[in-house]
């Protein structure tokens, strides 16, 4: 079209030809960076997408699938893709190892604390997960801490396996609840239960979530993928329409997203609070935190 658009075709035609030339420059260059952000920010992400569900599964396992900021950033820009990807109609989250998540990298938090590092992008992941439109499963194995746990109440279905342990020990870090989990947590399965879950650090095992209604089902570690994803199947031979307004009925999505926010202040504030120093230390050091100089 190059060729031609200087010879002999009129200019009108010419200039369709170089705007295509460029849209497709464009598209190689965009798709470039894409590839180039794909190896960089979600090396611990593997986001694949196949017959209608869009795959995120934690891949750091060494380490049980702790979470860093730029394992954060590519799951939040893959759940908010999929609210404008008519493709994808259920999202799947999974974990790859003998963990389903250990939540937050404490090594984050801490340069977070000390003013070291940049904004933490746990609170763009809660806020990605917590106003997704599509329906949410989730295959849970091992350990489920922290966010790792909280982010399974934004999840519509939720499957665990025997040895899952869920826990919540913000408490025990000297942090504030995360992910609207103050509200919503205390709302499934009642406040006594979720008090002493984030204050004691009381977890719950996969027969005790499940008994709780905070999992559909619960099945050996070997199953609970394959049942994760037969459910996301089914999902998708659904009305999509009638999915997704039943979802937005079942949730208040506004009540959710400024409970989120203010958790969040308070979470970044108590981030950098002597009590939340002690604990990050007593962690490294391995031994218990001492909190009684605090009042």
């Amino acid at each position: 079209c190059a060729f031609v658009y200087h010879t002999c075709l009129p200019l009108s035609i010419g200039a369709v030809c170089l705007t295509l030339a460029l849209a497709a420059l464009l598209q190689s260059i965009s798709q470039g960076i894409s590839d180039r952000m794909e190896k960089t920010v979600s090396e611990h992400v593997k986001i694949n997408k196949k017959d209608g569900v869009l795959e995120i599964v934690f891949a750091r396992p060494e380490r049980k699938n702790a979470l860093t900021n730029a394992m954060y950033v590519a799951a939040a820009e893959a759940l908010e893709n999929a609210n404008i990807d008519q493709d994808v109609r259920v999202v799947l989250i999974a974990g790859e190892g003998d963990a389903f998540s250990a939540g937050n990298d404490l090594g984050d938090f801490s340069a977070f604390a000390a003013g070291k590092s940049e904004e933490l992008q746990a609170w763009r992941f809660i806020k990605a997960i917590g106003s997704v439109q599509k329906p949410v499963v989730a295959a849970v194995q091992g350990l489920a801490i922290g966010v790792g746990a909280t982010m399974l109440l934004h999840c519509d279905l939720v499957y665990v396996a025997d040895d899952a342990k869920l826990t919540v020990p913000f408490v025990n870090l000297a942090l504030a609840p995360e992910a609207a989990s103050s509200m919503l947590l205390p709302a499934r399965i009642g406040h006594a239960r979720a008090f002493a879950m984030f204050t004691l650090g009381e977890g719950l095992s996969g027969q005790e979530a499940y008994q709780l209604g905070l999992a559909n089902k619960v099945a050996p570690r070997e199953e609970v993928l394959g049942a994760a994803r037969a459910a996301a199947l089914a999902l998708t031979q659904r009305p999509i329409g009638s999915v997704l307004m039943t979802k937005k009925l079942m949730r208040e999505t506004e009540a959710i997203l400024a409970r989120m926010d203010e958790e969040s202040a308070l979470f970044k504030e108590r981030l950098k609070t002597g009590e939340a120093k002690e604990a990050f230390n007593a962690f490294s050091e391995r031994r218990p935190a001492d909190f009684s100089k605090f009042s």
